[in-house]
């Protein structure tokens, strides 16, 4: 993967692959108002881009992201007193953002990913770690609630106990604690991580997109669903699904016994 250079969000095109590049090493890409809204503005870009057929959202240097900018050494507080209006500026848009994609959304996680880093992890649709990478909730440690989606991914990903565990006291999970919690699906090691997040997104991008999408909201949908309303939403979102070139395409491959050549339509 090309290193990024200059904006604070990068953006790396490779084939159908979109990746967004957190770009602020030196901060371990904390999240400032600038990246908060370049975010914002890429992921409405990859929305708008009929070619995308899948996100991978990565950090540049050796952290994923740290979370939002507090300040530091020769770097003034960012953080004003209306912290209800920069959570509904900056972070809800990301969220609901990367929720609304009909493309596959990748977390490659390189390096450390807490706070509000550890809430951009969780809003993906697959995070795969470096061997490298871990994971704090953190908000605990500074007096603060989860925010940014944790409060809602976290319990649904790990169950209420446990996302209670690491809400409250924001334990390090390592990334193969990760891998045995299901936080993530893969880890990698670092000198091919890059490589083969790349590969990994590929091949989302090479499926059949738009029922990769659907299968995102029958999922989603699920979980405040019953059992009747779901098979119905299966029933309509398959009819969807039946009537795309993919369906054609993949139907044609299976009888003419050949791998499918989707295109996303």
């Amino acid at each position: 993967m090309p290193q990024p250079e200059g904006e604070v969000v990068a953006v790396v095109r490779t084939g159908a692959v979109t990746t967004l590049v957190l770009n602020r090493p030196m901060r371990l890409n904390a999240i400032d108002q600038n990246m908060a809204l370049a975010l914002v503005r890429e992921i409405e870009a990859v929305a708008a881009d009929r070619d995308c057929r899948c996100l991978l959202i990565t950090g540049a240097g050796r952290a994923f992201c740290a979370g939002q900018s507090l300040g530091g050494t020769g770097e003034a507080s960012t953080l004003p007193t209306d912290i209800t209006g920069l959570i509904q500026e900056r972070y809800v848009p990301v969220v609901l953002g990367l929720a609304a994609l009909e493309i596959p959304v990748v977390a490659a996680v390189n390096g450390l990913a807490v706070g509000a880093g550890f809430s951009l992890a969780l809003a993906a649709d697959i995070r795969i770690a470096s061997e490298e990478s871990w994971f704090s909730c953190a908000f605990a440690q500074l007096g603060l609630v989860p925010d940014s989606g944790a409060s809602y991914f976290l319990p649904r990903l790990l169950g209420p106990g446990r996302a209670l565990h690491y809400a409250l006291t924001g334990d390090r999970i390592t990334a193969q604690m990760a891998l045995e919690l299901g936080l993530v699906t893969t880890v990698l090691p670092p000198r091919s991580f890059a490589a083969e997040s790349v590969a990994i997104a590929q091949r989302l991008a090479a499926g059949a997109t738009r029922a990769l999408g659907l299968t995102k909201l029958a999922l989603r949908h699920a979980l405040d669903a019953s059992l009747a309303e779901q098979l119905q939403m299966e029933a309509h979102l398959q009819q969807i699904a039946s009537e795309t070139a993919d369906f054609s395409e993949g139907l044609l491959a299976f009888r003419e016994k050949r791998p499918p050549h989707f295109q996303g339509r």
